[in-house]
Formats: structure tokens, C-alpha cells, sequence
């Protein structure tokens, strides 16, 4: 069977990146675009650094910021209606994984009409047409939403997250400039570079894993080992290191997939809007745990590059432990809480069952029961 491995057509990395923006949508004969960012990067004027550069070369734009930070269908919906207003022929996705995602679903509909219900994104939806061409600049260094083609959207009503894969969905240009992301709080950093480790491990474990994938994968925790906790104490150089890690995370796990640990951070979610980030950063070390057994001698490599000591002396089982505490002690150090006080007791089984049906679970290295992801949520009780 052939792998497929799907990138941006280009991508932009460094300080000053940003510049490229105004001539990619020139050189591109682009002649309206619909500017996708979430409020509050608009009202701190994190969104205002791409759209100066927009104003100062007379391109002609709209602002859409209806999104909250677990996109709805409604926020969809009204990005799309928006889209439509403005006769746009691209779109500027400027944030993290909110905006990107709303910027995907949008850029679908409006050239796949017929999935216009946005539930029948869901799952691998057998679109026809490439979405709108979406240049998506990264604010956050975790999502990696600017590289894969995947995004996620909750649907309020039934009170769960559903995740669409669509290979019409990638952004035709990514840019990672860590000058977009110096604003971002410690919390928030820790939450998003947690989330670019999970991606990383589970991306690195996941059933379709293969050579390519490891290459990414394995370096980018090198790297998030190496860089996080320097990046969430305002390091310059350690957040840029991040911001490069999260997009190596994304090359990796949007070509093969995810895991359980995402399928429960989801429905965590969508049942009491817990971030993204941090619901993926309190589950990392408890999926590690359940997984450990299904993971052959990966462990042994991450326990390598996260610095521990005497790798090479020891069992399976020790650098298997070792591999997880590594995470541990990260985690703690980052300021990631261990306790997640919003799960109810009499929600546990609903959000069993819907973790088991999430879109990343089929990619788990080990098969989970009912019973076992229960126990799993109720050890963050």
C-alpha cells in the first residue's frame, strides 16, 4: 500500500515572514480577501500586523472575527455568509487552530455548495473542488492547523466536537513567523506547546506511522523537550524553536493520524469548553500510560530525546516509564493542572462513548474498551 504525504505548496518560516503575505496574494492575481481571526487577536492588534501590510499595498479586504475558541457550525455559517458578502477570492487565516478551522470549513462550503450542512463535513467527506485558497498565518505555536488537513468543529446542539479530514482543506500557503506569536500568555503557551507534543507522540505511535512520519515526528519532540518551558519564560530563541516544532508536529500527524488522547481531549471539549491545548496537555501522560504496551521501542527514543540518562541500560518497561515521566516533569514545569474539576461523574459514559467514535480513536496504537477510557477520564476526576 502507498503512503500519501500532503504539505503546504509553500511555506514561510522565521522573523519577518509576515512580509510575504501581500505578495503571495499579488503574485497570485488575488482580488478580495476575506481576513479569518478571531476577536480577540482583532482587539489586541495581533491581527492588525498582517492587515497593516494589507492596507499599506491597497488590497482590498474584509475582517470576519465571529469565532469562538472551539468553533461552532454557527460560526461557520456566518463565515461563510460573510465570504459570500465580500465576493472573496481568498482567505487570510490569522490565529491559532479557531481560526484556521473556521477558515477551512468556510473555504469548503463555498466551493463545495452541497456540503452547505456542515455536519456532512464530517469524517473524510467526499468533497470535489479544493477549498477557497486559504494563506493561513500561525499566532499560536501548537495547532499546526496551518499544515494539516484536518480541523474540528462543536456542534453546540448535541453538545459534541466533530473532526473533518479533507485533503481539499490544505492551505496553499503557511506562515510561521514567531513575531505573530510574542503576545501569547505563559498559560496559553504551555496549553498550545503541549498540544504540539501531544501531536508529536501521538503521530509518532499512531497505526499508520512510517519512516517519514517518524522523521518528522521525533524531531519535533526533540525540539519541544529542548524549547517549551525556555519559550513559555519569554525566551526568544526557545519560541522560535516552537513555532517550528508545532509545523515539523503537523507535516507528521496530518498524513497519518492521531490517537486516543485526542479523541477524549475533544470530548472534553465539547461537553464543558475546555481548550483545546489544555485538554490534550492533562491527557498526555494518562494515554502514554494505557498505550505503553503497544508501542515497541518508541518509548526508548523519546526517553532519549528528552535528555534521560542511561537509556541504553535499561528494560523496555523502565524506559518506557522513564518516557512518560519525562512528559510528566515537563508538564508540571510548564504549569499544566493535573485535575480537570469540570467532568461529572454522571458524564462519563456519554463522554466514553463519544471519545470511542471520535474520527482521531481508529488511529490508536491499542484498542481501548468502554470501561478503560472511563477509568482514563476519571483519573483527571
Amino acid at each position: 500500500m502507498a503512503n500519501r504525504f500532503m504539505l503546504n505548496e509553500t511555506s514561510y518560516h522565521g522573523h519577518g515572514a509576515i512580509n510575504n503575505i501581500v505578495p503571495e496574494i499579488e503574485g497570485r492575481g488575488f482580488k478580495s480577501v476575506l481576513v479569518v481571526s478571531d476577536v480577540s487577536l482583532v482587539k489586541f492588534g495581533v491581527t492588525e500586523k498582517v492587515t497593516s501590510l494589507m492596507d499599506k499595498a491597497h488590497v482590498n479586504y474584509t475582517i470576519f472575527s465571529d469565532i469562538k475558541p472551539n468553533p461552532t457550525i454557527e460560526n461557520v455559517l456566518a463565515g461563510v455568509k460573510a465570504c459570500k458578502e465580500a465576493k472573496a477570492d481568498c482567505i487570510v487565516a490569522i490565529g491559532g487552530g479557531s481560526s484556521m478551522d473556521t477558515a477551512k470549513a468556510i473555504g469548503i462550503i463555498i466551493t463545495n455548495p452541497e456540503f452547505s450542512d456542515v455536519r456532512s463535513l464530517e469524517g473524510v467527506a467526499p468533497t470535489k473542488h479544493p477549498c477557497l485558497p486559504i494563506i493561513a498565518v500561525a499566532t499560536t505555536a501548537g495547532t499546526a492547523a496551518e499544515v494539516t488537513i484536518n480541523y474540528v468543529i462543536t456542534d453546540v446542539e448535541k453538545k459534541r466536537k466533530f473532526v473533518c479530514v479533507d485533503a481539499h482543506d490544505m492551505p496553499i500557503v503557511a506562515v510561521v513567523d514567531p513575531d505573530m506569536m510574542a503576545s501569547m500568555p505563559k498559560s496559553l503557551k504551555a496549553f498550545t506547546g503541549m498540544d504540539a507534543l501531544t501531536h508529536a507522540i501521538e503521530g509518532y505511535i499512531t497505526r499508520a506511522a512510517w519512516e517519514m512520519s517518524d522523521m518528522f515526528h521525533i524531531k519535533a519532540i526533540e525540539l519541544i523537550a529542548n524549547n517549551l518551558a525556555k519559550s513559555v519564560e519569554g525566551d526568544d530563541k526557545g519560541s522560535e524553536n516552537m513555532a517550528l516544532a508545532q509545523y515539523i508536529a503537523g507535516m507528521g500527524f496530518s498524513n497519518v493520524g492521531l490517537g486516543i488522547d485526542h479523541a477524549m481531549a475533544h470530548t472534553l471539549s465539547a461537553y464543558y469548553d475546555v481548550p483545546h491545548g489544555k485538554a490534550c496537555a492533562m491527557l498526555l501522560p494518562i494515554a502514554m500510560e494505557f498505550n505503553k504496551d503497544a508501542t515497541g521501542e518508541k518509548y526508548r527514543d523519546i526517553a532519549k530525546v528528552f535528555g534521560v540518562k542511561n537509556v541504553e541500560s535499561m528494560s523496555q518497561a523502565e524506559y518506557r516509564d522513564a518516557a512518560i515521566e519525562a512528559v510528566k516533569a515537563l508538564s508540571v514545569k510548564v504549569g499544566i493542572p493535573t485535575v480537570c474539576q469540570e467532568i461529572k461523574e454522571e458524564d462519563l459514559d456519554s463522554l466514553a462513548t463519544d471519545a470511542l467514535n471520535d474520527a482521531c480513536y481508529p488511529g490508536n496504537p491499542k484498542e481501548a474498551t468502554h470501561a478503560e477510557v472511563v477509568a482514563m477520564f476519571r483519573k483527571l476526576m
